[in-house]
């Protein structure tokens, strides 16, 4: 193979993607309607609306100068042998190959935090603060910062030595132990995340007695849940958005409510909100996601076996010969075509999900509890309630609003 080519090929998958992500940008950006869709017309008035869009549109233009930056410093890496260079000063001065893989991602990682925080800040404490969304104090922003680095270190560097051991020591079959490592590793993270990882950025506390509490564990029963574990999380700490969401698996499973969400919704949209995540539950929309994306990292894993050792891919980087880390990098770039398709396919199933547990609230429950809490949910975000429909299918992975409300009131019917 060319390495010319290849390096060109890079850059073309770069380009592409980029421009590909900034058309859909822009479709969405430019799809305004003058008359807002009678089911979803008293979400906002007038100017809230105007400000909605508003919101919009900065979003996709800081999108556009964030991304560009990004494509710019990446197509340097590339065009200067940048990847190969360090990979050289690296060898020079460390005797182990497995602390040179860690120097290495571990120096990209510092690196590419360190350029993209500025953009994160400006997003936080300027639009995001603009908007009204913002409630992360330059503390916490700092704190979070550090701890994102320490548990980058400790869990990613962790799997990464692991993968680069598991290579060194079984060569083109390393796929399998990997695999088999990584799944290991997602079922733990998915059973114990909100014991072990959420602690470290949030507070969560049980839902204390009351009327709400009540009137969930009353409906928990009615639908055979076997609820223990429902936790308020302050969620308004960083952000004035809300959210609902089910984590854990077994009898580690537990609802989690976002303070913010009981202080907007009333407690029959709470528990509307509550039982479209039960539906989660009984659909087994949690378990079936993540067997796919065991399934997605297998075939991922495989291809990289496939290419890791061809020379001439690591030398289009800069590198002088086969490499794994720098192979890995190169891999990168080439899978991400197909894991945008894959990333497309996830988000279909995703919204198929969404209207089921939709459908089992709306079920079990009401559908109009539910319905009046997703237009505040998204009056409160101010959410985009008339998406351009390739951005929906490329992107989201719940339906729009409006397609949410019509399908409930089709299954009342």
């Amino acid at each position: 193979m060319n390495v010319e080519l290849i390096r060109m090929l890079f850059l073309v998958i770069l380009a592409g993607t980029f421009l590909l992500e900034r058309i859909l940008d822009y479709l969405n950006m430019r799809h305004t309607v003058t008359k807002i869709p009678e089911e979803v017309s008293d979400v906002y008035d007038k100017d809230a609306y105007r400000k909605s869009q508003l919101y919009k549109r900065e979003n996709t233009r800081f999108s556009l100068i964030s991304s560009s930056f990004s494509l710019l410093i990446m197509v340097a890496a590339i065009v200067f042998g940048i990847f190969g260079i360090l990979d050289r000063f690296l060898e020079a001065r460390t005797g182990s190959y497995y602390m040179l893989v860690l120097l290495f991602f571990g120096i990209l990682a510092f690196v590419s935090d360190l350029i993209n925080t500025p953009f994160e800040i400006w997003d936080t404490f300027r639009i995001e603060e603009k908007y009204g969304f913002n409630k992360t104090t330059p503390r916490t922003f700092l704190l979070d910062k550090l701890k994102g680095w320490l548990l980058m270190i400790i869990l990613g560097g962790g799997i990464l030595l692991l993968i680069t051991w598991l290579y060194g020591m079984t060569g083109r079959y390393f796929w399998l132990l990997a695999w088999g490592a990584i799944t290991l590793f997602s079922v733990v993270m998915n059973m114990f995340y909100s014991n072990l990882i959420v602690p470290l950025f949030n507070k969560q506390q049980p839902l204390e007695a009351g009327p709400l509490r009540d009137k969930i564990e009353t409906f928990a029963r009615q639908v055979g849940y076997r609820l223990n574990n429902i936790y308020v999380i302050d969620g308004s700490r960083r952000s004035s958005k809300a959210n609902a969401y089910f984590t854990g698996l077994g009898p580690k499973k537990r609802i989690v409510l976002y303070d913010t969400l009981i202080e907007e919704l009333d407690e029959d949209e709470i528990v509307a909100v509550l039982a479209h995540e039960i539906g989660h539950y009984k659909k087994k929309h949690s378990l079936s996601g993540m067997l796919i994306g065991i399934v997605q990292t297998g075939i991922m894993l495989y291809l990289f076996s496939l290419f890791v050792a061809v020379p001439e891919l690591s030398k289009a980087l800069g590198g002088a010969t086969a490499s794994f880390h720098i192979g890995l990098i190169a891999f990168t770039i080439l899978y991400s075509p197909l894991s945008m398709l894959l990333g497309i396919g996830m988000n279909l199933f995703s919204r198929r999900n969404e209207y089921q547990a939709d459908a089992y609230a709306s079920d079990n429950y009401r559908s109009e509890p539910l319905i009046s809490g997703l237009k505040k949910l998204s009056r409160s975000s101010l959410g985009n309630l008339t998406p351009h429909p390739l951005y929906v299918f490329v992107y989201y992975s719940h339906p729009p609003l409006l397609q949410r409300i019509r399908r409930m009131r089709s299954f009342a019917a």
